[in-house]
C-alpha cells in the first residue's frame, strides 16, 4: 500500500503513456487498400453494334404560304380590387380624428410623456389622428377596441399601460398625481 501512495502518480503517468502509444499504433492506415474482388466467371468485353447508315435526305418542296390575317386582341382591363368594408367608428373616435385638425393648429400634446408610448407608437397615434391627452382620456371601451385594432404590433398597449387613466391626469394638468401613480415623467 505504501508503494502506491509513494509512486501512484508515476504509475498513472506511465499507464497513460502506454495507452497513448497503443492508440497511435493501432490506428487505421492513412490510405485504405481497395478491396480484392474475386471474379468466378470471366466477362467478355462489351461490343457495341455498328451505327446505322443515315437515311437518304429528301428535299422538302416549298409551298407558297398564304398570309394569315391576325385579329386584333383587346387588352384585358386591369383587375379592380374590392373596396374594404369601412369599420363603424364611434363618435368619440370621430371626434378624435376631427380633433386632430384642431390639435395640429393648437399644438399637439407630447404623447411621449405617457408610459408605454415610444417614438414609433407616437408616430402611429398621430397618423391615426390622436394628438391630445383629452382625446385619450375620453376613450370608451369601444374606442379603445377600434384604436387597438389599428395598432398592429402594439395591440393591447392602451389597456395594459392604462393610457386612459394616465391621459386623465395629464389632461387635467395633475402632474403631481400622475407622478405619484406612474412615476416621474
Amino acid at each position: 500500500m505504501q508503494f502506491f501512495t509513494d509512486y501512484g502518480l508515476w504509475l498513472l503517468i506511465a499507464l497513460l503513456v502506454i495507452i497513448g502509444i497503443v492508440f497511435l499504433l493501432s490506428g487505421r492506415s492513412k490510405t485504405p487498400e481497395p478491396p480484392v474482388v474475386e471474379v468466378k466467371h470471366p466477362v467478355a468485353p462489351a461490343v457495341s453494334a455498328p451505327a446505322p447508315e443515315p437515311a437518304e435526305v429528301v428535299p422538302v418542296r416549298s409551298a407558297a404560304a398564304e398570309p394569315v390575317a391576325v385579329a386584333p386582341v383587346e387588352p384585358a382591363p386591369p383587375p379592380v380590387a374590392a373596396a374594404p368594408e369601412p369599420i363603424p367608428v364611434s363618435p368619440a373616435v370621430t371626434a378624435a380624428v376631427d380633433g386632430a385638425v384642431d390639435g395640429a393648429v393648437d399644438g399637439a400634446d407630447d404623447l411621449l410623456k405617457l408610459k408605454g408610448i415610444g417614438p414609433k407608437l407616437n408616430t402611429l397615434l398621430i397618423e391615426l389622428g390622436v394628438t391630445r391627452y383629452a382625446q385619450i382620456a375620453g376613450w370608451t371601451e369601444t374606442d379603445i377596441a377600434a384604436i387597438d385594432a389599428k395598432l398592429g404590433n402594439f395591440k393591447g398597449r392602451p389597456v395594459r399601460d392604462q393610457w386612459v387613466d394616465q391621459a386623465k391626469y395629464l389632461a387635467a394638468g395633475d402632474v403631481a398625481g400622475f407622478e405619484a401613480k406612474y412615476g416621474k415623467i
